[in-house]
């Protein structure tokens, strides 16, 4: 981990190491509960590392689209962070998801990297579990 007097990375390079710590936190759960062939470990990972699963999930979180009067469950620097992170303009392009769903996708993951790389296991930990439970609705 990097902590401390860490400058300030891009969006691109904190989404880079959030893609890394929540694919392995999927991973690691699948596992703990009990997923043992690799084909079915892949194939439910995917429901949870996908752009638009991840999408839904920072957006929810962001109080977007929810089609109800609710309030954003991050905090005033999260929010920053994943507008910013939604904002910037990346080299890379989408895959399987339209670019709209890729940015917020990618916010989200620079929203675990930044939580991660500061050493906030604990915020990170509740932010990666809202994930989870929001993706399986």
């Amino acid at each position: 981990m990097i902590a401390g007097n860490m400058i300030q990375l891009n969006s691109e390079a904190l989404a880079y190491m959030g893609d890394a710590v929540y694919e392995q936190y999927i991973r690691e759960k699948l596992l703990e509960s009990g997923f043992a062939k690799v084909n079915n470990l892949h194939r439910t990972a995917t429901k949870y590392v996908n752009a638009s699963a991840q999408a839904k999930a920072i957006r929810t979180m962001m109080a977007i689209g929810t089609g109800r009067d609710t309030v954003p469950e991050l905090d005033e620097n999260e929010q920053k962070l994943v507008k910013r992170a939604r904002n910037h303009k990346y080299n890379s392009k989408a895959k399987n998801a339209d670019p709209v769903t890729y940015k917020w996708a990618t916010a989200f993951e620079a929203l675990v990297g930044d939580l991660y790389l500061s050493g906030n296991t604990d915020r990170l930990a509740k932010i990666m579990n809202r994930a989870v439970e929001i993706i399986d609705g």
